[in-house]
């Protein structure tokens, strides 16, 4: 038998209907695999459970309270809040016993398996994740953040993470000195920091596979052509709907939302009580 997936979110109350829709669609797409969810939050105990409804006999959520203090004065915006930071230290807060984590953020839809990147080699390195951006913006962004050399920047919103590993090595006041010395400087301020730190010690992941978003889309459509919604659904585990253009708002403008519409709809089969509006 497999060995569990171990699943982290990091989410407020804002994003737990999102969050189970996502978990649904994990479920269904990944058949016969036990999951085991970790969700790391701040005060706010979450109301989750339709998310435990889901996994019923096939794995256990989890929550987790931090109360981290010196975050407090981290940089947050509207959309960034202080939960996105949980993941930098996600094997400080973790339980010892995990060794590996998927992190996944609650607005995309799972697609496919995932035990393949999840049972990836990641030798003496912190995170595997995918890039959306080319050579230019990298450049930008190294002198930006203060990249290592051959450093990626990555999107954040899919990443494995090496736990014992960062364990063992992570400095975390090194976190906080950067924080401070680059404060101005954080746009995306946690996937700017993974990368700014650590991005000679990431795996670079194939974004068309374990992160399709609508950009990725238009401009493959653009540039190369022969991508269409059905070779998506063929060849992407993960639609990630990153940004403010989300399929369940009335703004959406896309032709991934489709992904989300379906997991949805499955979603209220399983769970008719639950109100997703």
């Amino acid at each position: 038998m497999n060995t569990p997936i171990n699943i982290l979110a990091t989410l407020d109350g804002n994003y737990v209907k999102y969050f189970t829709v996502m978990l649904s669609s994990l479920a269904d797409s990944n058949p016969g695999e036990y999951l085991e969810v970790y969700i790391l939050r701040g005060r706010e105990e979450l109301e989750l459970s339709a998310a435990e409804k889901l996994l019923a006999g096939r794995g256990a959520v989890h929550q987790i309270e931090i109360a981290e203090d010196r975050l407090a004065d981290a940089p947050t915006t509207d959309r960034y809040p202080k939960e996105m930071y949980y993941r930098i230290f996600a094997a400080k807060y973790l339980p010892d016993t995990l060794d590996r984590i998927l992190y996944l953020d609650p607005d995309l839809i799972v697609n496919g398996s995932l035990r393949e990147l999840y049972d990836t080699p990641m030798g003496d390195n912190y995170f595997a994740a995918a890039s959306h951006i080319g050579k230019v913006l990298t450049r930008v962004n190294e002198l930006r953040l203060d990249m290592p050399d051959e450093g990626s920047y990555i999107n954040s919103g899919v990443m494995l993470i090496n736990l014992a590993l960062l364990r063992r090595e992570q400095d975390v006041q090194a976190v906080f000195d950067y924080i401070e010395a680059h404060r101005g400087k954080l746009i995306l301020p946690d996937q700017d920091i993974i990368s700014g730190l650590y991005g000679d010690r990431i795996i670079p992941l194939d974004p068309y596979r374990y992160n399709m978003t609508e950009r990725l889309f238009v401009l493959h459509r653009q540039n190369i052509g022969k991508l269409d919604v059905e070779s998506v659904r063929e060849r992407s585990a993960i639609i990630h709907y990153c940004g403010r253009n989300k399929p369940w708002k009335s703004s959406y403008i896309g032709k991934l939302g489709v992904f989300y519409d379906e997991a949805l709809s499955r979603a209220r089969e399983k769970l008719p009580e639950l109100d997703f509006s």
